[in-house]
This record gives structure tokens, C-alpha cells and sequence, in this order.
């Protein structure tokens, strides 16, 4: 249906802890987390059971809780991070959260601030590396053209997404367009010194989550290039 296409894999290690960060998106559903856990699964390179951290919304309502278990996901606490890591596990982090998963369609791709720098904290205390994430598709595939807020409150949501199929079809309008995707997992980011040592630094803190970010912003402009056309 999306004809996903992946490259990286040989950046994942077989074994051992690791934290991929990716940009977020998709507007009515965590497909990013599905696709890249899927990914990570199935292909013969990396070959790893991943957890994904998802927003609560995703967790507590019934059928994105069924999706979330599923695909192995946890809730997005900086201690799942850290136990998970501690326990040699590849963990999967969107640290823009739900602002990046509804982002208005006009501002696709555009990488939104990354939290307070908990799970680079959580990568520093247990010394896993971190890998960047690039994710293409899954803007296109639940464009978010507007948000309805008051509605969403009501309903339990952090906000109620308005595309060019729902809510004017329906359930119909719950599937998601047939987008182009690509996934892309970048190098290890290298950090000199004693990492660990400093993790507990605001400022330090801050700068490699800033460090972060940016590597998902680049790798996702490269990314979205390389996909080309959305739908072709």
C-alpha cells in the first residue's frame, strides 16, 4: 500500500542497546512507529524486536491501545527509556510528541523542538548509541489540513484532526492515502568525552538534544529528495 522503502539498516547493531530518534508525524495514527518497528523486524540486516515510546492518547484510547500493543509500544516516560535501555533493548523515541504528530500539513517535514532532553539522558546514563531517523510518508498519508481542538477535548484527545477524508467520509475516512514512504537510519551520533558523566548538565543537556534534532532534520530534507513524488 506504501511501498516503503529502507535504508540504513546496517547502521542498527544486532545486539545490544540502541536509541533511534525520529521526526513525527501522521496525524489520526502512529504509523511512523509501526512502519519503522516493522522495518527493524523484518529485514534480515538489523533483525531486531524494537519498542516504540508513544504518546498516551495512543496508549489509553481502544483502538490506538490495540495498535500500540501490537507493535510493542510503550508509553513515552523517561524511565521506560532508561529500563529498557539498561535492559539492552532498541528503543524508538519521536521526541517532538503530539505536536509533531499534528502538525498542519503546511508545515510537513519541518522538525519540531525535542522536548526537555530526557531521553538523550536516558541514552548518556546507559551508554547507548543514538541513531537518527528519518521518516517520509506518513505526512501525506493523514495530511492534517486543520484541527478542531474544542471537539478533541471532548472527546479525550489532544485535538481532533481534520483531513481531505475525515471525519466528511467517515470511517472511510480513517484509511490512510496510499503516500510513497522512505525510511532512513543515519550513523551513530559520536559524542567525545565522558558522557555520562555530564548527564545530569541542563546546558549540556540541551545542546545534544539540539544535536539531535538537527541530524533528523538534515537526514529528513535528504530523505524527502531521494522519495521523490508523494504518490508516483
Amino acid at each position: 500500500w506504501w511501498r516503503v522503502e529502507v535504508s540504513g539498516l546496517e547502521n542498527v547493531p544486532r545486539t545490544g542497546r540502541v536509541l533511534l530518534v525520529a521526526n513525527h508525524s501522521g496525524g489520526l495514527f502512529p504509523h511512523d512507529a509501526a512502519m519503522l518497528t516493522i522495518a527493524l523486524e523484518a529485514h534480515r540486516t538489523a533483525r531486531r524486536d524494537a519498542r516504540p515510546l508513544l504518546d498516551d492518547h495512543v496508549c489509553d484510547l481502544p483502538l490506538l491501545a490495540e495498535l500500540a500493543r501490537r507493535i510493542g509500544g510503550v508509553r513515552a516516560r523517561p524511565e521506560n527509556a532508561e529500563r529498557l535501555l539498561a535492559d539492552d533493548q532498541a528503543v524508538i523515541a519521536f521526541p517532538e510528541g503530539v505536536p509533531g504528530l499534528g502538525k498542519p500539513y503546511a508545515q510537513r517535514y519541518r522538525v519540531r523542538r525535542f522536548g526537555r532532553g530526557t531521553l538523550v539522558r536516558a541514552a548518556l546514563r546507559t551508554g547507548a548509541p543514538v541513531l537518527p531517523v528519518a521518516v517520509i510518508g506518513a505526512e501525506e498519508a493523514h495530511p492534517v489540513l486543520g484541527r478542531w481542538d474544542w471537539l478533541g477535548q471532548r472527546l479525550g484527545l489532544p485535538y481532533f484532526p481534520l483531513t481531505p477524508t475525515f471525519p466528511w467520509l467517515g470511517t472511510l475516512g480513517l484509511v490512510p492515502l496510499p503516500s510513497k514512504w522512505r525510511i532512513e537510519i543515519g550513523s551513530p551520533l559520536r559524542w567525545s568525552g565522558r558522557a555520562d558523566a555530564r548527564a545530569g548538565n541542563a546546558a549540556h543537556l540541551a545542546r545534544r538534544n539540539e544535536d539531535v534534532r538537527q541530524q533528523v532534520q538534515r537526514l529528513v530534507a535528504e530523505a524527502l529528495e531521494r522519495r521523490g513524488h508523494a504518490f508516483l
